[in-house]
């Protein structure tokens, strides 16, 4: 378990939202690591409460699918599989290219000098090696074309998805070789809209989650393959 892993206390917050908070954002972002084992004992030690918030915690992320139940084994971190990735991207495909579809009729001058910065704070961001900014930077340049929209539904329908997303998309970012072609993807989205072309806006969204899906499945698939092979 990531020695970094601290609590984030919120003052308007009960101590169980606070908890269950920590832990969601830590399975996110990677710090909790599929198939890792959730302690109860480990994790009150770990962020100083009660054994009773992290198990109400568990429970509720259980209820997500983030964590599942194994028997005479306890809570573990779930496992990101093919299935649960390819049954939320199918969904993201259509709305992100319904989204730059809509933005190619709707997006004003200001959101799209917004949506150009965005690209280029991407790209800064990708040069270096921190995660979570390069995750962040992905996030506001995605929710800028949805704003952009101006349909509320299907801002409601993305943030839907958004947080279970994320987990996916900060799998995809860690692998720094992906880089470049994720700024060339949002270069050709971005010029895409800004010509009001939505076919080719479309085809560029749709090649965007294609190509996270491709490498998640193979780092998957890697991940199955090592642990079989520690297996005795």
């Amino acid at each position: 378990m990531d020695e970094q892993l601290q609590i984030d206390m919120d003052e308007f917050l009960p101590l169980r939202d606070v908890v269950f908070n920590t832990l969601r954002r830590a399975i996110l972002t990677g710090q909790l690591k599929p198939g890792e084992r959730l302690m109860e004992v480990h994790l009150a030690n770990k962020l100083g409460v009660s054994r009773t918030p992290i198990r109400e915690a568990i429970r509720k992320l259980e209820l997500e699918g983030l964590v599942i139940m194994i028997p005479r084994r306890g809570a573990e971190v779930a496992r990101i599989t093919e299935k649960s990735l390819k049954d939320v991207l199918e969904v993201r495909r259509a709305l992100d290219a319904l989204s730059v579809e809509l933005a190619c009729d709707r997006i004003t001058e200001e959101d799209m000098k917004r949506l150009l910065q965005a690209c280029q704070d991407f790209e800064k961001a990708a040069k270096g090696k921190d995660a979570s900014v390069i995750a962040k930077a992905d996030v506001a340049l995605h929710d800028i074309i949805v704003e952009a929209t101006g349909n509320q539904r299907l801002a409601q329908l993305v943030n839907n998805l958004s947080e279970q997303m994320y987990r996916y998309r900060f799998v995809y970012i860690k692998e720094e070789s992906k880089h470049d072609m994720l700024v060339a993807e949002h270069r050709e989205i971005y010029e895409s809209i800004a010509s009001r072309d939505k076919e080719r806006a479309a085809r560029a969204a749709k090649l965007h989650i294609d190509n996270q899906e491709k490498s998640i499945i193979r780092q998957i698939r890697l991940e199955n393959e090592s642990r079989l092979n520690k297996q005795p």
